[in-house]
Protein backbone atom coordinates (compact mmCIF):
# COMPACT_ATOMS: atom_id res chain seq x y z
CA UNK A 1 0.00 0.00 0.00
CA UNK A 2 1.44 3.25 -0.65
CA UNK A 3 2.43 5.23 2.31
CA UNK A 4 -0.50 7.90 3.29
CA UNK A 5 1.49 10.90 3.21
CA UNK A 6 2.81 10.30 -0.33
CA UNK A 7 -1.11 9.21 -1.74
CA UNK A 8 -2.78 11.43 -3.82
CA UNK A 9 -5.91 10.78 -5.57
CA UNK A 10 -5.96 10.53 -9.81
CA UNK A 11 -8.13 14.00 -9.32
CA UNK A 12 -5.90 16.12 -6.74
CA UNK A 13 -4.41 18.59 -9.68
CA UNK A 14 -7.66 19.71 -10.56
CA UNK A 15 -7.72 21.44 -7.46
CA UNK A 16 -11.47 20.34 -6.56
CA UNK A 17 -12.02 21.71 -3.14
CA UNK A 18 -11.10 25.49 -4.17
CA UNK A 19 -14.32 25.05 -6.59
CA UNK A 20 -16.48 23.69 -4.29
CA UNK A 21 -19.18 26.30 -2.43
CA UNK A 22 -22.15 27.56 -3.11
CA UNK A 23 -23.89 27.06 -6.41
CA UNK A 24 -25.49 30.81 -6.79
CA UNK A 25 -29.07 31.65 -7.49
CA UNK A 26 -29.62 28.56 -10.07
CA UNK A 27 -29.82 25.58 -8.99
CA UNK A 28 -27.50 23.21 -11.10
CA UNK A 29 -28.68 20.33 -13.14
CA UNK A 30 -25.59 18.16 -11.98
CA UNK A 31 -23.47 17.85 -9.00
CA UNK A 32 -20.16 16.55 -8.93
CA UNK A 33 -17.64 15.47 -6.56
CA UNK A 34 -14.99 13.10 -5.95
CA UNK A 35 -14.78 10.44 -3.59
CA UNK A 36 -10.99 9.18 -3.12
CA UNK A 37 -9.34 6.51 -1.24
CA UNK A 38 -12.20 4.07 -0.49
CA UNK A 39 -10.70 0.47 -0.05
CA UNK A 40 -11.47 -1.97 -2.91
CA UNK A 41 -10.77 -5.86 -2.69
CA UNK A 42 -11.60 -8.11 -5.60
CA UNK A 43 -13.54 -11.64 -4.42
CA UNK A 44 -13.67 -14.37 -6.18
CA UNK A 45 -15.41 -17.89 -4.90
CA UNK A 46 -18.59 -20.42 -5.30
CA UNK A 47 -22.04 -18.56 -4.46
CA UNK A 48 -23.53 -22.19 -3.91
CA UNK A 49 -20.79 -22.70 -1.74
CA UNK A 50 -22.13 -22.24 1.75
CA UNK A 51 -19.06 -22.07 3.59
CA UNK A 52 -17.49 -19.63 1.12
CA UNK A 53 -20.88 -17.41 1.52
CA UNK A 54 -20.48 -17.68 5.78
CA UNK A 55 -16.87 -17.00 5.55
CA UNK A 56 -17.94 -13.66 3.54
CA UNK A 57 -20.77 -12.93 5.69
CA UNK A 58 -18.64 -13.59 9.17
CA UNK A 59 -15.78 -10.18 7.82
CA UNK A 60 -18.37 -8.09 6.22
CA UNK A 61 -21.74 -9.18 7.82
CA UNK A 62 -22.88 -9.79 4.27
CA UNK A 63 -23.10 -12.55 2.15
CA UNK A 64 -22.44 -12.04 -1.53
CA UNK A 65 -25.28 -10.65 -3.39
CA UNK A 66 -26.13 -13.67 -6.49
CA UNK A 67 -29.09 -11.54 -7.98
CA UNK A 68 -26.82 -9.94 -11.25
CA UNK A 69 -26.52 -6.37 -11.16
CA UNK A 70 -27.22 -5.75 -7.84
CA UNK A 71 -25.33 -4.92 -4.79
CA UNK A 72 -25.50 -5.28 -0.71
CA UNK A 73 -24.02 -4.30 2.60
CA UNK A 74 -23.79 -1.01 4.12
CA UNK A 75 -20.10 0.69 5.12
CA UNK A 76 -18.58 -2.12 3.05
CA UNK A 77 -20.30 -2.55 0.35
CA UNK A 78 -20.53 -6.09 -1.78
CA UNK A 79 -21.11 -5.51 -6.02
CA UNK A 80 -22.21 -8.08 -7.71
CA UNK A 81 -19.80 -8.53 -11.12
CA UNK A 82 -20.66 -12.20 -11.94
CA UNK A 83 -21.19 -15.35 -10.83
CA UNK A 84 -18.33 -15.90 -8.63
CA UNK A 85 -16.92 -12.50 -8.98
CA UNK A 86 -17.60 -9.43 -6.83
CA UNK A 87 -16.45 -5.86 -5.72
CA UNK A 88 -16.28 -5.27 -2.29
CA UNK A 89 -15.57 -1.00 -1.27
CA UNK A 90 -14.54 0.00 1.73
CA UNK A 91 -14.67 3.21 3.60
CA UNK A 92 -10.98 5.26 3.67
CA UNK A 93 -7.74 3.43 4.04
CA UNK A 94 -10.33 -0.09 4.43
CA UNK A 95 -8.95 -2.53 1.94
CA UNK A 96 -5.83 -3.27 3.31
CA UNK A 97 -7.41 -4.52 6.37
CA UNK A 98 -10.35 -5.96 4.86
CA UNK A 99 -8.63 -7.94 2.43
CA UNK A 100 -6.21 -9.51 5.24
CA UNK A 101 -9.96 -10.65 7.34
CA UNK A 102 -11.38 -12.43 4.28
CA UNK A 103 -8.05 -13.87 3.05
CA UNK A 104 -7.67 -15.35 6.95
CA UNK A 105 -11.56 -16.22 7.04
CA UNK A 106 -11.61 -17.53 3.50
CA UNK A 107 -8.01 -19.80 4.11
CA UNK A 108 -9.05 -23.53 2.67
CA UNK A 109 -11.78 -22.79 0.99
CA UNK A 110 -11.94 -22.25 -3.15
CA UNK A 111 -11.85 -18.63 -3.37
CA UNK A 112 -9.28 -15.45 -4.02
CA UNK A 113 -9.15 -11.69 -2.67
CA UNK A 114 -7.36 -9.25 -3.91
CA UNK A 115 -6.65 -5.78 -2.72
CA UNK A 116 -7.30 -3.70 -5.24
CA UNK A 117 -7.66 -0.21 -3.45
CA UNK A 118 -5.14 2.14 -5.17
CA UNK A 119 -6.32 1.20 -8.61
CA UNK A 120 -9.36 3.07 -8.64
CA UNK A 121 -11.59 6.21 -7.66
CA UNK A 122 -14.92 7.16 -7.02
CA UNK A 123 -17.02 9.93 -8.91
CA UNK A 124 -20.24 10.70 -7.31
CA UNK A 125 -22.96 12.05 -9.34
CA UNK A 126 -26.72 13.87 -8.53
CA UNK A 127 -28.65 15.97 -9.59
CA UNK A 128 -32.03 16.71 -11.64
CA UNK A 129 -30.20 16.15 -14.42
CA UNK A 130 -27.80 13.75 -13.89
CA UNK A 131 -30.29 10.88 -15.81
CA UNK A 132 -29.76 12.86 -18.99
CA UNK A 133 -26.22 13.61 -18.81
CA UNK A 134 -25.40 9.29 -18.03
CA UNK A 135 -27.46 9.02 -21.42
CA UNK A 136 -25.45 10.88 -23.27
CA UNK A 137 -22.35 8.49 -22.96
CA UNK A 138 -24.18 5.27 -21.55
CA UNK A 139 -26.57 3.02 -24.30
CA UNK A 140 -27.96 1.16 -20.54
CA UNK A 141 -31.23 2.34 -19.91
CA UNK A 142 -31.10 4.59 -16.70
CA UNK A 143 -34.66 5.54 -15.80
CA UNK A 144 -35.57 4.63 -11.80
CA UNK A 145 -37.97 1.88 -13.14
CA UNK A 146 -35.06 -0.13 -15.20
CA UNK A 147 -32.25 1.08 -12.85
CA UNK A 148 -33.73 1.55 -9.49
CA UNK A 149 -31.63 1.99 -6.27
CA UNK A 150 -28.75 -0.69 -5.74
CA UNK A 151 -28.33 -1.33 -8.84
CA UNK A 152 -24.87 -1.61 -10.15
CA UNK A 153 -23.61 -2.67 -13.31
CA UNK A 154 -20.33 -2.79 -15.54
CA UNK A 155 -20.63 -0.58 -18.31
CA UNK A 156 -18.95 2.30 -20.66
CA UNK A 157 -19.76 6.22 -20.15
CA UNK A 158 -18.17 7.87 -22.15
CA UNK A 159 -16.12 5.01 -24.06
CA UNK A 160 -14.91 4.34 -20.43
CA UNK A 161 -15.13 1.49 -18.95
CA UNK A 162 -17.11 2.13 -15.27
CA UNK A 163 -19.06 0.38 -12.42
CA UNK A 164 -22.16 2.66 -12.07
CA UNK A 165 -23.99 2.38 -9.05
CA UNK A 166 -27.26 3.95 -8.15
CA UNK A 167 -27.47 4.95 -4.79
CA UNK A 168 -31.16 6.69 -4.38
CA UNK A 169 -32.88 6.43 -7.67
CA UNK A 170 -35.83 9.31 -6.69
CA UNK A 171 -32.52 12.12 -5.76
CA UNK A 172 -30.64 10.43 -8.94
CA UNK A 173 -27.86 9.65 -6.89
CA UNK A 174 -24.94 7.56 -8.22
CA UNK A 175 -21.52 6.37 -7.69
CA UNK A 176 -19.03 6.00 -10.59
CA UNK A 177 -15.77 3.69 -9.95
CA UNK A 178 -13.32 3.98 -12.35
CA UNK A 179 -9.59 3.72 -13.06
CA UNK A 180 -7.86 6.06 -11.53
CA UNK A 181 -5.80 6.05 -15.30
CA UNK A 182 -9.38 7.05 -16.92
CA UNK A 183 -10.24 9.02 -14.37
CA UNK A 184 -9.53 12.97 -15.74
CA UNK A 185 -10.55 12.01 -18.59
CA UNK A 186 -14.43 10.89 -17.25
CA UNK A 187 -14.29 14.13 -15.30
CA UNK A 188 -13.60 16.18 -18.32
CA UNK A 189 -16.28 14.42 -20.31
CA UNK A 190 -18.47 14.58 -17.68
CA UNK A 191 -18.24 18.40 -17.06
CA UNK A 192 -18.67 18.89 -20.91
CA UNK A 193 -21.46 17.22 -20.74
CA UNK A 194 -23.45 18.83 -18.06
CA UNK A 195 -22.56 22.25 -18.95
CA UNK A 196 -25.85 22.82 -20.45
CA UNK A 197 -27.61 21.87 -17.39
CA UNK A 198 -25.96 23.71 -15.29
CA UNK A 199 -23.09 22.26 -13.06
CA UNK A 200 -21.26 22.42 -9.06
CA UNK A 201 -18.81 20.78 -7.47
CA UNK A 202 -19.54 19.74 -3.77
CA UNK A 203 -17.07 19.27 -1.39
CA UNK A 204 -15.09 16.28 -1.39
CA UNK A 205 -16.16 13.35 0.17
CA UNK A 206 -14.59 10.24 1.78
Amino acid sequence: MVERYLRQSPLAHLHLPARAGPTGAVEPGVVFSERPFRGFVNLRGEASDAAFCDAVAGVLGQAPPTEPNTTAGGISRLFWLGPDEWLVMTAEDGGSATAAALTSALSGLAAAVTDVSESRTVIGLSGHRARELLMKGCGLDVHPRAFPAGTCVQTLLGQVGVLLHCLDADESHFEITVLRSFAEYLWAWLEDGAEEYGLAVAAEEY
